[in-house]
Parts: structure tokens; sequence; C-alpha cells
């Protein structure tokens, strides 16, 4: 489940250690809840949300269904189909609302299905645009298994059904399959992929990673989105992700292109940060949380900048 944030002149506040976990303090109509960023589980105050109640409620739904999906069930795959695109309307209408507010839109949490919404929204803001994908996947499958909004089809879905994107840029891909690559490529121009291996390649002979950036960033429209996947970094910064893929890249690294784009004047017009996990057999252990928060952090700070809501940042 995402947690829709607005980010026009919050507070962003950090703690790190054994108490509090790290977490984002949220604020609706007054009431304020403190919340986990990996798994999104309000552990203080008084923030209530009918909406969240309804959005657990179809993941509880969807989950069972997929379950009797995979078993051949035609009926449960319509289900989960269904109610993904309850979950995509839901996303698509608070984003909007975000940006009547004249705020910025950032989704935290969930698997990568969930931005769908939020990017459609932006087209009916900005008439072109571009994605900046930070991932370990292509994304690309159509209706993996069936489900047509799964997380493994969210770039598929973006480039098909939204035609405002009109530049999709990959960064740290390292695991796809025949037609994921036969799809991008049939796009030409419209998609630039920069898979994880020629990355390490450029390392290894020597060039400079800001060097590598600049061509990344080179790429990217004006105005852009990010998609950040928390498996596009190496696995030692997110060991609980669902799915997580050797190579990668660093924490670093990525903040780098995430500067740059703001340093080269693109605007970041929204972002979302998923597939964040605990670890499942110790709550103490807060790694995970630990890396995305910081992530979470920077994301922000260089979002408000390149909207001049921030002068200087270091």
């Amino acid at each position: 489940m995402p947690i829709i944030g607005r980010i026009k002149g919050i507070i962003l506040r950090m703690f790190f250690g054994d108490h509090p976990p790290p977490h984002f303090h949220a604020t609706n109509n007054e009431k304020n809840g403190l919340f986990k960023i990996d798994d999104l589980e309000m552990f203080k105050g008084d923030l209530t949300s009918q909406d969240q109640k309804q959005v657990k409620k179809w993941a509880k739904e969807a989950k069972s269904a997929a379950r009797l999906a995979r078993k051949g069930s035609k009926k449960a795959q319509a289900k989960v189909n269904s109610l993904c695109e309850q979950l995509n309307h839901f996303v698509y209408t608070e984003v909007n609302k975000i940006f009547d507010e004249q705020k910025i839109p950032a989704l935290i949490g969930g698997d990568h299905s969930t931005p769908f919404g939020a990017i459609r929204s932006a087209a009916e803001r900005y008439d072109s645009f571009g994605v900046l994908h930070f991932d370990a996947h292509s994304d690309t499958r159509e209706a993996y298994e069936g489900f047509i909004w799964s997380h493994a089809s969210i770039m598929f879905n973006v480039l098909e059904e939204i035609p405002q994107v009109t530049k999709l840029v990959q960064v740290g891909i390292r695991d796809f399959c025949e037609q994921e690559f036969k799809f991008v490529r049939s796009l030409d121009d419209r998609v630039s992929v920069f898979f994880d291996q020629d990355l390490k390649k450029e390392q290894e002979s020597g060039t400079p990673w800001i060097h590598t950036v600049k061509k990344i960033v080179s790429t990217l429209p004006n105005q852009i989105w990010i998609s950040f996947d928390i498996d596009g970094l190496d696995p030692r910064f997110c060991p609980h992700t669902g799915t997580p893929v050797p190579g990668g890249l660093d924490f670093n690294q990525a903040l780098t292109l995430v500067r740059e784009c703001a340093l080269s004047q693109k605007k970041i017009i929204g972002f979302d940060l998923n597939e964040v996990a605990p670890n499942p057999s110790d709550k103490h252990d807060e790694w995970d949380a630990n890396v995305a928060m910081r992530l979470l952090y920077k994301l922000s700070a260089w979002t408000l900048y390149s909207q001049g809501f921030v002068k200087k940042l270091c």
C-alpha cells in the first residue's frame, strides 16, 4: 500500500537508532502520524484514514484472489485486475488533489505497480515529460502471468497508456526477458536503457562516474518524474526487498544522478520510492528502512531544489 505525500513546504525530520525507527511525519487536517518507512505502519499519532483502510482491504482481497489465479482461475485473475484498476484510480484521484493544491506528489511504499495513477495524473498537468527509472528489472512485461497491472508491467503500461511520457530512461537494469528487450528496442529513442553491465564496464575502464551520470542526464527531457525501485541499488543496501538481484548501483552513485538532474535544471515533477521491505525475521533490523529514509530525504530535497523552493543544498 502506498503512502501519497505532499512535499512542498514540509519539514523533513529523520531519526535513526533504536528508538524511534526510521520514519516520516505525515499530517492531514491537523492530525499527525509517524510512519515507519519499511512497512508504512503508524507507530505514533492520531492520523487515521478511511482511504487507507480501503486500500488495505483491496490488497487483502487481491492477495487472496492471486493465489487462486495462479492455480488457473480466470475469475480470480479478473478480480485481481479489477482491484488493481481501483487502486490505480484511487492514486490518480489523490494525486490530482495534490496537484490542485500546487504541491508536489511523492509516493512511498508498495510494490512498483503503485505509481501508474500518479504518472497518469502528472500527464494531465504536463504535455511532455520523461521518467527516470531506477531498477534492477525492466518492468516492461505485458500482463505478467495474466496480471495486467503488476509490478512487472509498470513501465510497459506507462509507455502504452500515457503518450505524454515521451522518454523513459532506465538505469541499473540487470534482469529482463527477451520480450522486454525487444519491446524497449522497438520504441527506438523513446527509451534509453543503461544496463548495469555496461555501467560496470565503464567504471572498470576508468570512466569517472560523474561523466557517466552526465551522459545519462543528457538523454532526459527538461521535466521528469523519478520512479525509484529500491532494488536498483546493490542488494547490500536493500537485502529484504522482494526481488533482489546481484549488482546494482551504490547508494551514493544513485544520489549523484538525482543531484545532477536537479543541478542540470531538470524539473522533478514528482517521484515514487517503492519495494522497501523490513526483515521478516528480525523486527529490530532497521537497515533497509535506514537506507530508504536517507534516500527519501535526498529525493525530497533535490525535488524541492529543482522547483526553486530550496536555493542551496550541500
